[in-house]
């Protein structure tokens, strides 16, 4: 009897170790989509992909030359510099050109998006009448916008080797076609420093009515990065997750500028506002956004091999001012998930809506590949209590896991956007490091656990050269909410899981036809832009938002804004509001604020977009999906924005869906098109 009792016990305890592990497996496996919900989601998206268009001027190259004491890991030097924007360049009120950086080449290109017309030659934007060496310098980045409030829609290029160079539009070749000589460039700045600049974006930080300039660089200011026949010895980062040593990150403020044939741009670089922490992380992306209300925009700096750093704005006309936000730490919330005292590899940053609560939350990107180095990727959702942000203390909590957004592969930028138009936000990610046959990640394992003070010495540093890899066979995500409110990656059911390195990503609907299209860079390979064929969208909501940069005349019923062409389409209707003075140019009002008011009690908001990100610019057009809503719906609109003095203004609308062109003022025109 003993003997079956002891057998009994022993089987129960068994039994107790196997329902244990059963349980936790249950509880740790992540939440599976259904076959059916799955299918369904794919059906609400197309996309078909075309190659962008290539010069021939220079020879393909598939690594840099660098200085002889980073040569032995010269393809980990060479893992940035691809970049896309998508904008009107030609002033034919469509976001249908693209500027793109192709690292083979580095060549820097405009040209029309691939399927809109032959309306120009594709062309390159490369500094004449400027210093410039192809053989110490490469273009990191374009950033169209209107520099010197013209009207007129100029590209900023940035670079590693020197300083960034603003191609200011001339007035006299806008009303010819584009060309390269359609553009005369200008430093942002006299210095002749070195600098590797990886992000910028355009805001205006002080609330004095113009956009200033925020610049992220990564090695450290007055390197020999790219010069093969320096005999400097350059240092790596001093940590891999506390490392101040990098290129001194700046912000320049906006000070005057002229337009005509020879126009001009004036920036002021300010001193002493972001302490050196702040300044010296190696810094991939930047963002900026309004986070609490008030039209002055937060500043978000996505670092490598460090914490992220969010800036709260305490700015006044002509005086910056930030203070440094960090969340709050709960009893189950390990420290690498409290923003600000992440020790991951912050790559890109965008915002957007999740939690929909009417407040921005901020989605960022790292490394999360599984069997390598599975990090996380963060979303900071919004608690809503942002008056504690006057405390110093960031209102957000990560949700990325739960949400499904925390895992991926190697992350670099992050968009969001309604691709389907139902009101719910899609998330993509471009990933990938170095494409190839030799698996390195043990070799970055063991440096990654290797002493901090090896770190910087170049010499410490494994091999990496063509042909091996990092995380190389990764698709990019493309990531759909489903009905339990998580995120899944849709890509391979949508075509879209072909293996690619990618850097940026660009959103914009390139062809006026409701939906949202992107475009992607790659890094030492073709790029792409990606067509959105989806025929049965929701209804939709698009807002180009323009803010007069001086007066002339008045407006009369019935007549379209000055140097504004309509998208093409088969209802146009123009509404004068109220009549007002027309300026003699329009700019995108970058930082104003929209809330969209639905039937059913959602709120719907965004920002206008100054270049967030890492290397990817969207246009600034905002775009929201409305889902299942009436043709004839009028939905009431919030527009808040400050004018050319700085003061904030705010407007109510009523719109339909569709297209509206809206020129913001004392008094608001809009020029509709029907969706």
């Amino acid at each position: 009897m003993n003997i079956l009792v002891k057998f009994m016990q022993q089987q129960g305890k068994k039994l107790l170790a196997i329902v244990i592990i059963l349980g936790l497996f249950c509880f740790t496996r992540l939440p599976a989509l259904s076959a059916t919900e799955r299918s369904f989601l794919a059906s609400q998206f197309s996309f078909t992909s075309s190659p962008l268009p290539e010069l021939t001027d220079y020879p393909r190259k598939f690594v840099r030359g660098v200085n002889p004491s980073l040569k032995n890991h010269a393809a980990w030097i060479s893992a940035v510099g691809a970049s896309v924007a998508l904008n009107d360049l030609d002033g034919d009120s469509l976001p249908n050109d693209i500027c793109y950086v192709d690292t083979r080449t580095d060549e820097v290109i405009v040209a029309p998006v691939p399927g809109t017309g032959n309306r120009y030659q594709p062309f390159g934007l490369e500094p004449i009448n400027l210093p410039y060496n192809r053989e110490t310098m490469a273009p990191m980045g374009c950033l169209p916008g209107d520099v010197n409030e013209d009207g007129l829609t100029d590209v900023l290029v940035y670079y590693w080797g020197r300083t960034p160079i603003a191609f200011l539009n001339v007035e006299t070749f806008q009303r010819t076609f584009l060309q390269s000589n359609s553009y005369m460039e200008q430093e942002i700045t006299n210095s002749g420093e070195k600098w590797y600049t990886n992000a910028a974006t355009f805001a205006d930080l002080d609330g004095d009515g113009h956009n200033d300039l925020i610049i992220g660089n990564y090695f450290q200011d007055g390197a020999e990065i790219l010069n093969v026949n320096a005999t400097s010895v350059e240092s790596m980062q001093h940590s891999m997750t506390r490392a101040y040593n990098g290129g001194k990150n700046r912000v320049f403020r906006w000070v005057a500028a002229t337009k005509g044939d020879e126009p001009t741009i004036k920036y002021e670089e300010v001193q002493g506002i972001l302490d050196e922490k702040i300044a010296r992380g190696w810094t991939l992306a930047v963002g900026a956004a309004d986070l609490d209300g008030d039209l002055l925009p937060e500043i978000y700096f996505a670092n490598d091999f460090g914490p992220d750093h969010l800036l709260h704005n305490r700015s006044q006309p002509g005086k910056l001012q930030f203070a440094l936000l960090e969340g709050e730490k709960k009893l189950t919330t390990p420290n690498s998930k409290v923003l600000g005292h992440d020790s991951f590899k912050g790559m890109g940053v965008d915002f957007g809506d999740i939690n929909r609560d009417g407040l921005l939350d901020i989605y960022v990107s790292n490394i999360a590949d599984e069997y390598a180095l599975e990090e996380s990727h963060f979303l900071f959702t919004s608690t809503g209590d942002t008056d504690i942000m006057k405390r110093g203390i960031a209102p957000y909590v990560d949700r990325s896991e739960s949400l499904g957004l925390s895992r991926s592969s190697w992350g670099w930028e992050t968009k969001f956007g309604d691709f389907n138009n139902d009101g719910d936000l899609e998330a993509l990610q471009a990933t990938g490091f170095a494409k190839g046959e030799i698996n390195r990640w043990p070799e970055l394992q063991e440096l990654a656990m290797g002493n901090d003070q090896l770190l910087s010495n170049p010499n410490s540093w494994f091999s990496l050269q063509p042909g091996d890899d990092l995380s190389g066979h990764y698709h990019n995500p493309f990531f759909v909410r489903a009905s339990n409110g998580r995120y899944y990656d849709l890509a391979k059911d949508l075509g879209l899981d072909v293996p690619q390195v990618t850097r940026g990503i660009a959103t914009a609907d390139v062809d006026g036809d409701g939906d949202l299209d992107f475009a992607i860079a790659n890094q030492w390979d073709k790029s792409y832009f990606y067509r959105n064929d989806n025929k049965n969208s929701g209804a939709f909501l698009e807002l180009s938002l323009l803010r007069a940069t001086d007066f002339v005349t008045v407006f009369s019923d019935g007549l379209s804004l000055p140097g504004e062409t309509l998208p093409p389409t088969n209802k146009t209707s123009v509404t004068s509001v109220t009549p007002s003075v027309a300026p003699s140019a329009t700019t995108p009002a970058i930082g104003a604020a929209v809330t969209v008011h639905l039937p059913n009690g959602r709120n719907l908001v965004a920002q206008v977009d100054g270049g967030n990100g890492h290397s990817g610019a969207r246009s600034p057009q905002l775009h929201f999906g409305l889902g299942e809503i009436k043709a004839d719906s009028q939905l009431p609109i919030e527009v808040e924005w400050r004018d050319t003095e700085g003061h904030i203004q705010s407007t109510s609308l009523l719109l339909a869906p569709g297209v509206h062109t809206v020129l913001l003022g004392e008094t608001a025109k809009v020029a509709s098109s029907a969706g």
